[in-house]
């Protein structure tokens, strides 16, 4: 059973928003599809969460328009506008009990004794917390007070409800746990979810897609697969994940199957790899190369099949770092090139590892792993 899709859609077109020399906002355009759960994901400073307030409407643009449902909510104040907000600091009436705070918004619009009671135990069930209905804030933890923040979000029954880095000020496995739950409300109440964070591993784990930022610029829009995958940009590819990124020129691009097996010479590594790209590059042209350090296979001797279409290069590790389910190794190549290798521990290990520090291995990849970030002006 699919979800159930209500709220709203939301159109960002030609929004830009300068505060004195600095632009936090520089001509950004997104549509954001009704029932969505979307993430705007970047650094610090780089424009989500003014975009977010802006969209709140405790800010305003110097140009551009913002349209929930194709109306235009900029001439509106915040509470007309059919949505709201979680912030990272709950924001939450101490003096009042859990019941209270999340019956606030109802007390204001003089609902009914009997519809306001039903209500508030519906969302207090929905964010699993009936048995702290009659605590205080300050007698609950930080995961219980964001669920208490996003009930009384949510009681006003929201189009579109705005999350601002709600689960930051948590320590990393109540976030996991809380992003989980938070994924789940929104299966259950279908409306549209726009998420700020600057942790790439909770948009990829919850959104439908995710808008990548950057100094005022959104850099790429897709699935969490797009973005991870096929990444737009040298900052992209960077930014989501670990990854090994050379500069790099086009030697060669043949007709491959469906595709193009293009011949890169990256100076990096002192010789010329493989990538299949869609794309039929000019010779010379200068591009960015990534491949995942999972993507990539080590071992201690040298392999005995590679075809055409591996790229196979000889090291020692410098660093090995075991994190239980998974090893990193640093592999300085013959040249000097430093690259990451991750292998996955899908098995048990008698004595751990079979690679260890100053290890001579064997690092390869195939064509198919490798990516064409950018096309770079030569």
């Amino acid at each position: 059973m699919g979800k159930r899709l209500k709220g709203f859609d939301v159109t960002v077109k030609d929004v830009s928003r300068a505060y004195g020399n600095f632009k936090a906002l520089d001509d950004v355009s997104i549509e954001i599809r009704k029932g969505e759960f979307f993430s705007l994901l970047g650094p610090s400073g780089c424009g989500k969460t003014t975009l977010l307030r802006i969209i709140a409407g405790f800010d305003s643009p110097d140009n551009g328009v913002v349209l929930l449902d194709g109306k235009d909510i900029l001439p509106l104040p915040p509470d007309k506008r059919q949505v709201n907000t979680v912030f990272q600091s709950y924001a939450l009436f101490p003096h009042l009990s859990v019941y209270e705070n999340v019956a606030f918004p109802l007390r204001l619009r003089k609902v009914p004794a009997g519809k306001l009671d039903a209500k508030v135990r519906d969302y207090l069930h929905l964010v699993q917390l009936d048995n702290h209905m009659d605590k205080k804030p300050s007698m609950l933890s930080g995961g219980q007070k964001q669920r208490v923040a996003i009930a009384r979000a949510l009681i006003n029954e929201p189009s579109v409800l705005l999350l601002d880095e709600p689960l930051s000020a948590l320590d990393a496995k109540l976030r996991q746990n809380l992003l989980v739950e938070l994924d789940h409300l929104h299966d259950q109440i279908g409306i549209t979810f726009i998420y700020v964070t600057h942790d790439q591993s909770e948009a990829l784990s919850v959104s439908d897609r995710i808008a990548v930022m950057n100094q005022g610029k959104v850099l790429q829009i897709g699935t969490p697969y797009e973005i991870y995958e096929s990444p737009a940009t040298d900052f992209v590819a960077r930014f989501i994940g670990e990854t090994n990124l050379f500069p790099a020129v086009v030697k060669q691009c043949d007709p491959y199957e469906d595709y193009y097996m293009t011949t890169l010479d990256i100076p990096a590594l002192g010789t010329e790899i493989k990538v299949t790209d869609y794309d039929n590059l000019a010779v010379g042209q200068h591009v960015s190369f990534t491949v995942r350090p999972e993507k990539l296979k080590i071992t201690g001797h040298q392999p005995t099949r590679v075809g055409k279409d591996i790229n196979l290069f000889r090291g020692i590790v410098e660093e090995p770092i075991y994190s239980g389910f998974q090893s990193k190794y640093y592999v300085s190549l013959e040249n000097g090139t430093v690259i990451k290798v991750i292998q996955q521990h899908a098995n048990y290990m008698d004595e751990g590892p079979d690679i260890d520090w100053k290890d001579q291995v064997f690092v390869s990849w195939s064509a198919e792993d490798g990516y064409i970030v950018e096309v770079v002006d030569s």
